[in-house]
């Protein structure tokens, strides 16, 4: 996947800082990246092969009891400005929200265990190829066995960072 985790607390403090040099009284950001890759066998024939790549910002400014969110996939400073700058417009002109805000900074988590939930090997096709044909060879290999509606294999990634102008940053 594209950024690691510092890299992507990095750019939400950016658009952070840009959403309140625009006019935001306060805002929130957060980044999601995924990666999938998958294949599909019927007896022993290839029936589907995928790959996917994700990744999208989405940012919600405040000002005063006014809210708006926008998001974007291109991560470049232009169209992150940008974005900011339709969700500070489209904010002013939102009705107001009597409870619409941020969790105020005394009660966020300052810091917690790390769970160690990555793992980094991504498997190549190859190996999802070997491990869908062992799962099919075995269900074929039952005694009795003669039609399969075939087998898979696939891997998934995922990557989540937030940050708040109230100062939480954590990513996972």
């Amino acid at each position: 996947m594209g950024m690691d985790q510092a890299k992507l607390l990095d750019t939400l403090d950016w658009v952070l800082n840009e959403a309140r040099s625009q006019g935001a009284d306060a805002a929130d950001a957060v980044v999601f990246e995924s990666l999938s890759s998958g294949v599909e066998y019927r007896f022993g024939k290839l029936e589907n092969l995928e790959r996917s790549e994700s990744r999208d910002l989405g940012v919600r400014v405040f000002i005063g009891q006014k809210q708006a969110a926008v998001s974007s996939t291109d991560f470049s400073r232009p169209a992150l400005k940008q974005a900011v700058e339709r969700a500070v417009a489209m904010a002013r002109l939102a009705l107001e929200d009597p409870y619409c805000g941020l969790a105020p900074r005394e009660v966020l988590a300052a810091e917690w265990p790390d769970l160690d939930l990555e793992d980094r090997d991504e498997p190549s096709t190859e190996r999802l190829t070997q491990m869908a044909l062992a799962a099919e060879g075995a269900a074929l290999a039952v005694s009795g066995v003669t039609n399969s509606e075939g087998a898979s294999a696939g891997f998934g990634r995922s990557a989540i960072a937030l940050a708040t102008s109230e100062g939480f940053r954590g990513a996972y």
